[in-house]
């Protein structure tokens, strides 16, 4: 039936033929229901038949669902020891039992659980798998017979739950050919994820206390089983210190069993024995308990298809030792990616938000608004420090035991991607450390600036202070005259007075940092490690000198001569080009930073230079496979540092200017000239007092909490998209994004400047997403904000203050934690201030509600953009680095890595790239090549360039092969006849088959 079956699907579709044979696979379903087995793999072609035994395990699977979970129970060993006779016995079924060999292939029989212990099982079907015999002396003649033994076990041992291993006799030393296999294996299904459960099976031991003597075989059973694994780690090229215990569930009291020879005596006459029943009914036992403790690896009938597909698949291309991106696997992935970044993103949330708080703190310490009761800015930042490692140990330890939490689950085959789980744990750590230095960062920073501005704000409230007196002087003295003084008469008399006591207040010029001298410690100190050698070239070039022109790599000494060897096989200098593009991608970051941090305006601090150079540190580690030397590294930072110390120059001397004490008091001077006649006229000052209070204190500091919390809601909104829950989905959504926009500047932009592409891609994303205007977070942030006002108001009430200044520093104080008030703004509104206080609280009340009116106004009418550039946290950066990994890209190809943690891991994409994308061509023919590859190239491994079996960037390269072979000055790729014939749908189907995404 199956073959003929087979032979059907190479018709068309719509063939009669083809049609009248349709109802094959489920006619095979309803046998296999009533006991028959079905072969799964052709003995005598050594094939599993895809087509035919997906289709009958499809209609299987319609026939019994929704109870379609199984488990798995399969039989290994020689050849003629018993295997089919052993299931058989212990099953109650019906495998073909005779001398010789007898089973060819591999059969697998359904058998149904009782209803009663169907819960205990958490699973419907025991599935039975008979293996032919390995060792065959039939096969033993042909030269690849270890290879059939191989792919048979690696395919059943990968198919099972629990793996019988038969042995036809009490010493295993002639076995340890067949256990060499097992473990080969074994060792696999370690690899992807998979950990199945094994027993031994000893038969024709007749001896009932067998287990007890055979304690010191079964210890060396064990040593030998671990010398296999080692070996075959070795060959595998895995770790070499493992033991077999760490690929497979064994346990050497538990895992052999002794089962006596089945005839009492020499057939055909010879009796059964029953004791063999007896010893296979206590391994029934066993295997029954163990089955019903593995119930989180039972799978549906679909998903055992899918697995057996891709496993075979694996098998026949003996590329276990690369990767095994089975659609289980990577589902499991998938989902583990998706919770640990919902986890991850959750940590950073918290933390941004308690910064924000932290810094308000320490922005408003010793003014009004200061609730820390602490005299010394060190005591309160050692004190928000250690809250700093309490919440952030809080968030660590949350995010460990949620993963602890996620691998205890029994649903979304968690233990596939149990090898996974140390690069998680490693990946929260690296968080929590990151974390750590840029709060630390963040709060010594604010703390300096805070302290800088300290001596500032004296200056400017000693100012005044004298103008105030001098302005009620001159009251007086205008009082005393006892005339109607005009408008104009007022003016003059002012002025006079402004004049005269602004030229007797002293202003001392205020003192302009040298950031570039700043800047060039810093860096001497981060160089001091790299030897004498990079301090003599720090002393040849001034850093004022350096980063005026674009950043220009070249080669030198053992470089160079690495370059030009690689120019014998490639036609571009592909060494200087990755180390040009490695720099690049640093400055661009570096320069971002500045921006970010100049967008704030506030003052230098020698920790930003000091970020900077920890980024380029860290970008130059992950990229140490790149090989560059302490030259490079000196001229790099130089480059950075100098264009960043001009322009923090810059930063500071705007912000001089900004807060100079002669400045601001001019600002101020026609706020005096106002109040100065209010008061002489003795007019009723409370609604214009509230709403001075509110647009120069309140107003601005309202604006700035929404600012510094907006960034946060705009990258946890974007994370809510499919597009950005994993790497996997952000890169196949680029991709279909690229070929829908049917653009071959995009693909080239894409190829050649990925990280660039990728960064614009998700500002056009943010755009997109928020173009409609909606202030829903701003919204959010406002009332928050206004609520806390109201609340604050009312507090200050009840306190009863004997004046307006006290009722004014209750309410800042109230708010000290959430909004940062202007100290200038705050002492110039106190300045003649007579108004009264319930009058003025009653007029505060309603000035706030016109506020809120106003904000909500002004924030529907700003644009995303505008938006954007005003943020505390820049969304684009941190979805870009949240969503790059690791940033690595596989060095011939070019594609991104996609793994999901951040520390050491092994590297693998899901499309690899043709390598004319690469920029890659061959030095003779000059053509572009053409060739997919298939794994990222790791150090000291050959690289196999093969073909993909996904049609997406062979579709490309056809569609645009002529401007590809322009753009890189070659000719066009020898592409093969069957690329052409790719449809788009086809390109895209295959675009989601790569991913995985359904």
């Amino acid at each position: 039936m199956g073959q003929i079956y087979e032979a059907s699907l190479s018709l068309p579709e719509t063939d009669l033929a083809r049609q009248q044979l349709q109802h094959l696979p489920k006619l095979c379903a309803e046998l296999m229901l009533d006991g028959f087995p079905l072969e799964l793999v052709d003995g005598e072609a050594s094939n599993i038949p895809i087509g035919w035994v997906t289709d009958v395990l499809s209609q299987l699977n319609d026939l019994v669902s929704p109870k379609n979970k199984i488990l798995v129970v399969t039989v290994l060993g020689v050849q003629s020891t018993g295997k089919s006779t052993l299931l058989n016995t212990m099953f109650g079924v019906q495998f073909a039992v005779s001398s010789g060999r007898c089973t060819r292939g591999a059969f697998m029989l359904l058998i149904k659980i009782n209803e009663d212990v169907r819960k205990d099982f958490n699973c419907d079907f025991m599935v039975i798998i008979d293996t032919e015999g390995l060792k065959s002396p039939e096969l033993a003649q042909l030269d690849n017979s270890h290879e059939h033994d191989n792919e048979l076990a690696t395919l059943v041992v990968g198919l099972s739950d629990i793996t019988i291993i038969n042995i036809a006799m009490e010493n295993s030393t002639e076995m340890k050919d067949i256990l060499q296999i097992v473990v080969h294996a074994f060792l696999r299904m370690k690899e992807v994820g998979k950990k199945p459960k094994c027993q031994f099976v000893h038969q024709n031991v007749s001896d009932v206390s067998a287990h007890d003597k055979n304690l010191r075989d079964r210890k060396l059973l064990l040593q030998q089983l671990n010398e296999m694994t080692q070996a075959a780690a070795k060959m595998e090229k895995k770790k070499e210190n493992m033991s077999f215990t760490d690929v497979m569930e064994y346990s050497p009291d538990t895992g052999n069993w002794y089962i006596p020879g089945l005839w009492n005596g020499n057939p055909p006459m010879a009796a059964v024995n029953a004791g063999y029943s007896e010893a296979v009914y206590e391994l029934k036992k066993n295997i029954i308990h163990i089955l019903g403790s593995c119930g989180s690896s039972a799978n549906n009938i679909l998903e055992f298809t899918e697995w057996m597909k891709s496993l075979w698949t694996a098998v026949k291309h003996e590329n276990f030792i690369f990767s095994f991106r089975n659609s289980l696997v990577a589902d499991a992935y998938m989902r583990l990616c998706k919770e640990f970044n919902k986890w991850e993103w959750d940590f950073k949330k918290e933390m941004y938000t308690w910064v924000t708080h932290a810094e308000t703190r320490l922005s408003n310490f010793g003014t009004a608004a200061d609730k820390s009761n602490k005299s010394d800015m060190r005591e309160l930042l050692m004190l928000l420090k250690n809250e700093a490692l309490t919440e952030l140990s809080k968030w660590e330890t949350k995010l460990l035991g949620n993963l602890e939490q996620y691998f205890k689950q029994t649903e979304g085959h968690v233990y596939l991607v149990e090898g996974y789980k140390q690069e998680f744990k490693n990946s929260a750590m690296s968080l929590r450390r990151e974390m750590e230095r840029s709060v630390f960062n963040q709060l010594t920073a604010a703390s300096d600036i805070r302290q800088g501005m300290t001596k500032l704000h004296r200056i400017r409230e000693n100012h005044t202070k004298e103008l105030e007196n001098r302005v009620c002087a001159l009251i007086e003295e205008c009082w005393e005259k006892k005339v109607q003084m005009t408008e104009k008469e007022l003016d003059e008399e002012f002025d006079k007075m402004w004049t005269k006591t602004v030229n007797e207040l002293s202003f001392k010029e205020m003192k302009v940092g040298d950031i570039f001298t700043s800047v060039s410690h810093r860096l001497r100190t981060n160089l001091s490690t790299k030897g004498s050698h990079a301090s003599h070239l720090l002393s040849q070039k001034v850093l004022k000198e350096c980063g005026q022109d674009p950043f220009k790599y070249k080669a030198e000494g053992t470089l160079k001569k690495l370059s030009e060897a690689i120019k014998k096989i490639f036609n571009i200098s592909s060494h200087t080009k990755a180390v040009q593009q490695i720099a690049d991608s640093i400055i661009t970051d570096c320069s971002q930073f500045v921006t970010d941090t100049m967008q704030r305006k506030s003052n230098y601090h020698d920790t930003y230079i000091e970020e900077i150079l920890n980024m380029i540190d860290e970008r130059m580690q992950d990229n140490h496979d790149v090989e560059t030397d302490i030259t490079f590294e000196l001229s790099l930072k130089q480059h950075i540092c100098a264009d960043a110390a001009r322009r923090f120059q810059k930063m500071h001397q705007d912000f001089l200017h900004e807060n100079d004490p002669y400045i601001c008091l001019n600002k101020n001077k026609e706020k005096f000239l106002a109040d100065f006649k209010d008061v002489f006229r003795n007019v009723d000052q409370c609604q214009k007092k509230a709403e001075e209070f509110t647009d120069r204190c309140l107003k601005p500091a309202v604006e700035d909490f929404v600012n510094r919390s907006l960034g946060p809601d705009i990258i946890g909104e974007m994370l809510t998209s499919e597009q950005f829950s994993t790497r996997m989905s952000f890169q196949y959504s680029v991709l279909l994004d690229l070929t829908s926009k049917d653009d071959f500047e995009k693909y080239q932009s894409f190829n050649c400047s990925y990280e660039k592409y990728v960064k614009k891609w998700i500002l056009n994303k943010i755009l997109e997403r928020f173009s409609d205007g909606s202030t829903m977070f701003e919204d959010q942030h406002l009332q928050s904000c206004v609520n806390s006002i109201n609340n604050a108001i009312q507090k200050a009430k009840t306190e009863k203050s004997g004046n307006l200044k006290s009722f004014v520093e209750d309410v800042c104080q109230e708010l000290g934690d959430k909004l940062v008030i202007s100290q200038d703004a705050l002492g110039a509104f106190m300045i003649l201030n007579k108004a009264d206080q319930e009058q003025f609280a009653h007029w505060l009340t309603e000035c706030v509600k016109e506020m809120a009116q106003t904000l909500r106004e002004k924030f529907k009418k700003t644009n995303i953009q505008t938006k954007l550039q005003s943020l505390h946290v820049n969304p684009q950066n941190e979805l870009f680095n949240k969503l790059i990994g690791c940033g690595k890209q596989c060095p011939f190809c070019a594609s991104p890595c996609e793994a999901g943690g951040t520390g050491q891991h092994e590297h693998f994409t899901s499309l690899h790239r043709p390598q004319a994308l690469g920029q890659y061509r061959l030095q003779t023919g000059n053509g572009i090549l053409t060739s997919v590859t298939k794994r990222f190239f790791q150090t000291g491994k050959s690289h196999q360039m093969q073909a993909s079996r996904h049609h997406y960037w062979k579709y490309v390269l056809v569609k645009y092969n002529k401007q590809l072979a322009e753009a890189f000055n070659a000719k066009p790729a020898d592409i093969p006849a069957t690329w052409r014939e790719i449809t788009p749908e086809q390109a895209e189907a295959s675009l989601k088959e790569a991913f995985h995404i359904n």
